[in-house]
């Protein structure tokens, strides 16, 4: 018998070990976000978190530094999410209505935020500034928000609006007699959202007379 001759393992090129890092980098971020939404970033182990993405622990610290690197990474990923949602130049109705439609494709975010809320004494945390309300500032001056409204209150209320379903779907199932994961719950609850968000204008944009204004 001849001996088989083995070919060398071929070493894979830098576009190859590109790929293999975007892979990487990617399934943990899912995984990291499937984690932190079902026990909170307290309660998500780094072992747990590796297992789910079907690669070594090492690489969590090897491209993210550590567990806080990867869930800083998944808040600079959000935001760059939010910045194509939030569009300036369509209505606030519309704005509202593409935060509630991210929630119901993908609501670990809301739950994450959830267990944020929960669990953490905002006094351990580090500063951080405060939300920018210039935007809402600007549609109020535009004559979407009534005057007499507070944009701080207004952002708080959306918020809380587009994260019902994903932390309250109990309420939901009381409220509405159906699941919050239902298309029918969900195509009546983003229309009803918009018919508020409208009505926040007040009299300038819903065409009603002003109080004392003759009918």
């Amino acid at each position: 018998m001849t001996e088989q001759t083995r070919r060398p393992r071929r070493a894979p090129g830098p576009g190859e070990r590109k790929l293999d890092a975007e892979r990487s980098r990617r399934l943990l971020l899912d995984a990291a976000m499937d984690e932190f939404a079902a026990k909170g970033y307290a309660g998500a182990r780094v072992q747990d978190i590796a297992d789910r993405a079907g690669v070594n622990k090492q690489l969590i610290n090897y491209y993210f530094g550590g567990k806080h690197g990867l869930y800083c990474e998944l808040g600079r990923r959000w935001l760059e999410l939010e910045a194509e949602i939030n569009d300036p130049a369509v209505g606030l109705d519309e704005v509202m209505t593409r935060y509630l439609q991210h929630a119901f494709d993908d609501p670990r975010g809301t739950r994450l935020n959830a267990w944020r809320g929960l669990t953490e004494d905002p006094a351990d945390l580090p500063p951080v500034e405060r939300e920018d309300l210039s935007e809402l500032e600007r549609r109020q001056a535009e004559g979407e928000l009534a005057d007499d409204l507070d944009p701080a209150a207004v952002m708080v209320v959306m918020m809380a609006a587009v994260a019902a379903p994903a932390v309250l779907p109990q309420i939901i199932y009381r409220v509405y007699g159906m699941s919050p994961e239902s298309p029918e719950f969900r195509e009546q609850y983003a229309e009803q959202l918009r018919r508020i968000v409208r009505l926040l204008a007040g009299c300038r944009h819903t065409g009603r007379a002003e109080p004392d204004e003759e009918p």
